[in-house]
């Protein structure tokens, strides 16, 4: 008896086009066809037996997916920037916060291979760049059959109350150019790179007066704590110095921790009160000490 697993069967179909219409149309013309640029999520369900592609449309010669370019006070990345790309010094003196993210993506083979679209289509909760984008509030820029396109919030696609229709692939991500302190902080449960048990996004906002915060890997979707922004921008001095007590930063970070992992609802009359488990709790901690920390950093 043989001690190797079973190969996976090959897909059906490869289809390596050279331009993005012609991916478009490859995904149109199979509409179970799977896109594949770095693969590092792909392959691994592959290779664990959970994922059997009937189609492959890789999309390694699309050069114009793989750079970046300016609009309208916006960065357009592609979707196959890979992370190690990303965490170069000229990346990070336009999105920090994502740099930072990028960098905290894995191994050197992970951050290699994986794509920034990769991260956002599987929407894994630990995904690395996802509590940025939705901080920073970035947009998808959908290529569909027929040369139509369209925008989503990355938000609304990471919620569910937006999909990708048939035929349809995520080319770009236009993001905006704060020109302002981001931050990424996240916490594994191991040293070093590990996928995230918590992890906090913070970025500033000068124009709009506005502290944008996002919490990656306690939910299945990354959670924006629109009370506490708020009433932290609000104890900004936007036209001076901008630091804050640490007092401010502590309860920020609690009302953070609070807002993302609430206590469970009040217990019925006459019933022991309702108290969150101990690592649930050691969570909500964790949580808020990196908001603690990350909008101090943004504020120096």
């Amino acid at each position: 008896m043989s001690t190797h697993a079973p190969a996976p069967q090959a897909a059906q179909l490869v289809a390596l086009p050279a331009t993005l219409d012609d991916a478009v149309a490859a995904l149109a013309d199979v509409p179970a066809a799977v896109p594949v640029a770095g693969g590092t999520d792909l392959m691994a369900g592959v290779n664990a037996g959970l994922l059997r592609p009937a189609a492959l449309v890789g999309l390694g010669r699309l050069a114009e997916l793989r750079g970046w370019a300016y609009q309208d006070g916006h960065a357009l990345l592609g979707a196959c920037l890979t992370h190690s790309r990303m965490s170069r010094p000229d990346f990070a003196a336009l999105i920090p916060a994502l740099a930072a993210a990028a960098r905290s993506a894995g191994p050197p083979q992970v951050r290699n291979a994986g794509t920034l679209g990769g991260n956002i289509i599987s929407a894994a909760p630990s995904g690395d760049t996802l509590p940025v984008l939705a901080a920073l509030e970035a947009t998808l820029l959908i290529a569909s059959p027929g040369g139509e396109g369209r925008q989503i919030p990355v938000s609304h696609l990471l919620a569910g109350r937006a999909r990708l229709k048939p035929g349809e692939l995520v080319a770009h991500v236009r993001v905006p150019l704060l020109h302002a302190p981001q931050t990424y902080l996240k916490a594994t449960g191991r040293t070093g790179p590990s996928r995230a048990v918590a992890s906090v996004a913070v970025v500033l906002d000068p124009l709009r007066r506005e502290v944008r915060c996002a919490v990656g890997a306690v939910a299945p979707m990354p959670l924006r704590p629109l009370d506490a922004e708020r009433w932290v921008a609000s104890l900004v001095d936007w036209d001076g110095q901008r630091g804050l007590a640490p007092e401010a930063l502590a309860a920020f970070g609690d009302y953070v921790g609070m807002a993302c992992i609430p206590d469970p609802a009040p217990a019925k009359e006459g019933a022991e009160p309702a108290q969150l488990p101990r690592a649930v709790l050691h969570l909500r901690r964790t949580v808020a000490a990196l908001a603690r920390r990350g909008l101090g950093r943004a504020l120096r």
